[in-house]
């Protein structure tokens, strides 16, 4: 093409062997793009966030949007698979799926910032899964964007993979697990959409109260955990803490709007997980939660613990796991040059070789750990050298790598909806002290 040419792309399935039958004009293409313009023009100003780092919000609310199927408002946890956490490694996975956690974590930030209209399509989404829960009652942790249930692993062992990243994987593996922690991201975005959004019908709430039954009485099984390790279930804290939560945000939610609710077992249940990871979860020898039963290794999930309202922000024990957390890797923490590992590689038995890089969402959580325990000047540097790290256009891809590069598929819709949830947080506590 030359200067002043210009061409357009018409993409859609085709049957084999059939002419693509579609044309336009040029007065045509420039209409059309004018009406995407206005499109999006007239989205963004739902926004209610004005503070600090608003481009940086916004940029992330609109991948967020970008990221959501509009037919069934099922939200993709990136647009892409194989692309690797290490270079050459095996750590390559097919993300273009919808996990109930990110979905749910989504809600959650889409609410805070006034965008109820798309958290109500998720919640239509979220309906329609319940309605078509498992035998036994529980949910599978993804689906497809339209519904589908059987997204079975199969290896493409005939391409290179990116720059050699070995297998590419096509579907995911991690869909028939079982993962406990689904259930308290689910009841968590329930409540604040009830609260935020609109008042939820009688209908799916008996949907939900079916669900904290089932918690009720699977909450102290052994399972894969938030980061789908494929060494086989354990007793992973961060599980149990999310089991615990999805108990409280449904009676929580019960007494609000009155539903009925069996108030005799689960306050029960809720306490006796508390107790347990306090008894459990909790590393004298550390000091910290540990990821796991019996284990010393350190897990970033547990910077969680305040913002679901387990702990307090200033709690002793929630002090010193944010500081062993916040040291360097060589000093047994997580955390290089303000990036933070979501767990040690090598101490943890995932099931898998190799290494990975800091994972976003996890450096975004630390930010918003040390905003609520009053660390504002250390949690604003933290969020804004995290601000550099994106491309040109504002987006993150799951990972950061040794020398600043990014890693795994991209863009990742769970690091972006922490963007938005520690902005906002941040924003708000430096509002508050200044």
């Amino acid at each position: 093409m030359q200067e002043e040419q210009s061409t357009g792309f018409v993409l859609r399935q085709i049957e084999a062997g059939e002419d693509c039958g579609i044309g336009f004009s040029r007065e045509d293409e420039q209409e059309i793009f004018m009406q995407t313009v206005e499109y999006w023009r007239r989205w963004l100003p739902q926004s209610t966030y004005t503070g600090c780092w608003r481009e940086m919000v916004h940029r992330s609310t609109l991948t967020l949007k970008l990221l959501t199927f509009e037919p069934t408002g099922a939200l993709v946890a990136a647009p892409t698979m194989g692309l690797p956490e290490q270079i050459g490694g095996e750590r390559n996975w097919d993300y273009r799926y919808t996990w109930i956690r990110d979905a749910a974590f989504t809600l959650y930030g889409l609410l805070r910032i006034g965008f109820t209209q798309a958290a109500e399509g998720f919640m239509e989404w979220l309906e329609s899964r319940c309605q078509t829960s498992n035998p036994d009652g529980s949910l599978q942790l993804m689906y497809g964007i339209a519904g589908r249930r059987n997204l079975q692993e199969e290896n493409l062992y005939h391409l290179e993979g990116y720059r050699g990243s070995r297998p590419v994987r096509l579907g995911n593996g991690a869909y028939d697990q079982l993962q406990l922690d689904i259930y308290g991201e689910l009841m968590d975005a329930v409540y604040l959409y009830n609260k935020h959004g609109s008042p939820i019908s009688y209908d799916l709430w008996t949907h939900l109260r079916a669900l904290i039954h089932w918690v009720c009485d699977n909450w102290d099984n052994r399972d894969e955990g938030i980061w789908e390790t494929r060494g086989g279930p354990r007793d992973f804290v961060y599980s149990r803490l999310m089991c615990w939560v999805a108990i409280d945000s449904g009676l929580r939610l019960a007494d609000k709007r009155s539903f009925p609710a069996d108030r005799e077992k689960w306050p029960g249940v809720r306490d006796e997980i508390y107790e347990e990871i306090m008894d459990k979860g909790w590393s004298g020898e550390r000091e910290a939660f540990v990821q796991s039963y019996g284990d010393d290794t350190l897990d970033a999930s547990n910077l969680i613990m305040p913002l679901v309202f387990f702990l307090s922000p200033s709690d002793p024990r929630m002090l010193k796991t944010l500081d062993a957390v916040n040291r360097p890797p060589k000093d047994g923490g997580l955390v290089s040059n303000s990036l933070v590992y979501r767990y040690d590689v090598q101490k943890s038995s995932d099931g898998l070789t190799g290494e990975e890089g800091t994972f976003s969402l996890c450096t975004f959580w630390l930010v918003e750990a040390l905003t609520r325990a009053g660390r504002l000047e250390e949690s604003r540097l933290i969020f804004e050298q995290m601000l550099g790290y994106a491309n040109h256009l504002g987006l993150y891809a799951e990972e950061i790598g040794h020398r600043g590069e990014a890693l795994g598929n991209f863009p990742q819709a769970f690091t972006h909806l922490t963007l938005i949830s520690a902005a906002y947080n941040l924003d708000r506590a430096l509002g508050s002290n200044g």
